[in-house]
């Protein structure tokens, strides 16, 4: 087999398809430290800047004192503690829900939730742009899977009027991962309405970010308790790790009973949990993080178009730089590395191809001093032609 592999990784390099992973070497931050040198970070999810918050490692390092680390089973069996339950109460006050369930991954949740909600004679309408783990959770689902135009309601709707099924579900990322743009809710909300579909939104990239106290989608929308099945992340925005689903109790305990990669994986370390609740406790008491963040999320986003940069539609602190030709995104990425700034390409299969992309996030733990010199560098580059 080992020709086989070699031929393959051969064949990816050939398209400029090849990755290799570059090692961090200090704590997070807005820099940090990547073989041997200090750079500018500008591709975390960290939106907030909690990973290195005071108040996560504090709880964290309370909790493991207490459980040690590892829960040592499923939540069913003896993985399950106060600090699970805890958090799923503490999540499902923040989501304005009845209740939540909490998940080791963000991939973990989409593939546990979305084969639980449909099956074999049932409909599933996604949208074009979902994340992989929506993609997987539907090929999993064994549902018939209708993928409609990106934030198309028009289109949506024609697929539902024309494939009925037992059961219906309509799923959707609430921020999309690659364009930093946002779902079409109020439509989506309006057609499952009318059309009796259950309505999923993943709010990886909203959780924290979005809504006046950083609810997510549905209150960026004002439609909070008009989303059925709420999904989010806790290692974005919430500086932590695994990921929720929020809503009803009845939601809430058939998942609790249907959704397999919550049965069969070992539960999130306490510390984990712990560390997950002192972050709610941070997004409520300083909102000025989601204000600076947006404040940043500006700076740069004119900044680029300054330059005559292609942002796309991008509408939230994830603000592609859209470069077209994988192996020139590749090259572009390692110019801007050589001038200390880390931005990874993005490329094919991650995106469509021919849409390759320097895909930039911002935090508020940048400085404007940060962001300047981002521009710059991507301006330089621009300069020389590199993106045209």
């Amino acid at each position: 087999m080992d020709s086989f592999f070699e031929q393959e990784l051969g064949r990816l390099e050939e398209q400029d398809l090849l990755r290799t992973l570059r090692r961090i070497e200090s704590g997070p931050g807005p820099s940090v430290m990547i073989e041997g040198r200090q750079v500018l970070l500008l591709c975390s999810n960290d939106y907030l800047g909690l990973s290195g918050h005071p108040a996560l490692r504090d709880a964290a390092a309370a909790a493991m004192e207490r459980y040690g680390f590892g829960s040592g089973a499923a939540r069913l069996v003896s993985g399950n503690t106060n600090l699970h339950e805890e958090l799923e109460e503490r999540i499902s006050r923040f989501k304005g829900a009845e209740a939540a369930l909490v998940f080791n991954s963000g991939y973990a949740a989409n593939t546990g939730i979305i084969p639980a909600l449909a099956g074999e004679g049932d409909a599933v309408f996604s949208d074009s742009l979902n994340h992989a783990s929506i993609i997987d959770g539907c090929r999993m689902s064994r549902a018939r899977t209708f993928v409609y135009r990106h934030r198309d309601i028009d289109h949506l709707e024609t697929l539902l009027r024309e494939h009925p099924g037992r059961r219906r579900l309509i799923v959707t990322d609430g921020v999309f991962s690659m364009d930093g743009d946002i779902a079409p809710l109020p439509g989506l909300v309006s057609l499952a309405e009318g059309y009796d579909a259950l309505l999923m939104v993943d709010d990886a990239h909203a959780t924290g970010v979005l809504g006046r106290r950083g609810r997510g989608t549905a209150e960026h929308f004002g439609l909070e308790g008009r989303v059925p099945v709420q999904m989010g992340t806790l290692g974005k925005a919430f500086g932590s790790f695994g990921a929720y689903v929020a809503g009803s109790r009845e939601l809430i305990r058939y998942l609790m009973h249907r959704a397999r990669s919550f049965l069969f994986s070992t539960s999130l370390p306490p510390a984990v949990c712990a560390a997950s609740i002192a972050a709610i406790e941070v997004i409520d008491a300083e909102p000025w993080r989601r204000e600076q963040l947006w404040s940043n999320r500006e700076r740069l986003a004119l900044g680029l178009a300054a330059k005559d940069l292609i942002i796309g539609s991008t509408e939230t602190p994830i603000i592609p730089v859209l470069v077209g030709d994988a192996g020139r995104a590749r090259m572009i990425s390692d110019r801007l590395f050589a001038e200390g700034v880390y931005a990874p390409s993005i490329r094919p299969p991650t995106v469509p191809s021919g849409a390759s992309r320097i895909r930039t996030t911002v935090t508020a733990e940048h400085r404007g001093e940060d962001l300047d010199r981002a521009i710059a560098a991507f301006g330089a580059l621009a300069d020389e032609g590199l993106f045209s």
